[in-house]
C-alpha cells in the first residue's frame, strides 16, 4: 500500500507538470517551465519513495530521493517565483545550480550504504558539505523565494498565492513527517502537488490583478 500511494503521488506530481508546460505552449511565460521543472522533480522524488518502499531502500535509490526531492524541488520552484517576479537572471542561475547538484548527487561519497525500509536520514549518509550543505542552501534560498514572492504580491493575487504558500506548507509538514512511514509522506506529496499546480496556474495566468 506504502509503494502504491507514492507511486500514485508521483504520478499526479508529473501529470500537473505536464499541464503546466502544456500552458508554457500557449503563452511565453518562463516562469511556467520552472514551476514544471519543479515538479517533474518532486514526481521523480515520489518516485523515488515508491521505489524505496516497494524493494527497500539502496544506495542509487537514496541518490535519486536526494537529487531530485533535496536538491532541485524547492530550488527549481524558486526560480520560478523569481522569473514571475521579473528576475530574469534567476534562469541563468538555476541552470547552474542543476549542473552542481546533479554532479554532487552523483560524485558524493556516502559515508554509510543506504538499506532497510524506512526513509533514510541524509545525515546517516552523507557529510555535510557539499552535499547537505548544497541542500540547506537551495531549499532554504528556493522557498525563501517562493513565499517572500508570494507574500509581496498577494494583494494582486490572493487566491493563487495562498494556495502556492499552503503548498509550501503541506510539503514541508511532509517532510518533517517522514520518519513516521512512506504512506504518510505520499500522502503529503499528493496535496502539496495539486496546491502548488493550482497557485501557479493563477499566479502565472494574470501579471496584475
Amino acid at each position: 500500500m506504502e509503494a502504491l500511494l507514492a507511486f500514485g503521488a508521483a504520478l499526479l506530481a508529473l501529470r500537473l507538470a505536464g499541464g503546466l508546460l502544456r500552458r508554457r505552449r500557449e503563452r511565453s511565460d518562463p516562469q511556467l517551465v520552472a514551476w514544471a521543472a519543479g515538479l517533474g522533480a518532486y514526481a521523480v522524488a515520489s518516485a523515488a519513495l515508491a521505489w524505496g518502499a516497494a524493494s527497500g531502500w539502496s544506495d542509487p535509490v537514496f541518490r535519486v530521493y536526494y537529487l531530485f526531492g533535496g536538491l532541485l524541488t524547492a530550488a527549481l520552484l524558486g526560480v520560478g517565483s523569481l522569473l514571475l517576479a521579473g528576475r530574469r537572471w534567476a534562469g541563468p542561475v538555476g541552470l547552474v545550480y542543476t549542473g552542481l547538484a546533479v554532479g554532487v548527487a552523483l560524485a558524493v561519497p556516502l559515508t554509510t550504504p543506504v538499506s532497510g525500509d524506512s526513509i533514510p536520514s541524509a545525515q546517516d549518509h552523507l557529510d555535510f558539505f557539499p552535499a547537505r550543505f548544497l541542500a540547506v542552501l537551495g531549499n532554504s534560498l528556493g522557498t525563501i523565494a517562493v513565499i517572500g514572492i508570494a507574500l509581496l504580491t498577494i494583494r494582486r493575487r490572493p487566491v493563487g498565492n495562498a494556495l502556492v504558500i499552503a503548498g509550501v506548507a503541506v510539503a514541508a509538514a511532509g517532510s518533517g513527517l517522514a520518519g513516521l512511514g512512506v504512506a504518510e509522506t505520499a500522502a503529503f506529496v499528493a496535496a502539496a502537488a495539486v496546491l502548488l499546480y493550482l497557485g501557479f496556474v493563477r499566479a502565472g495566468g494574470r501579471r496584475g490583478g
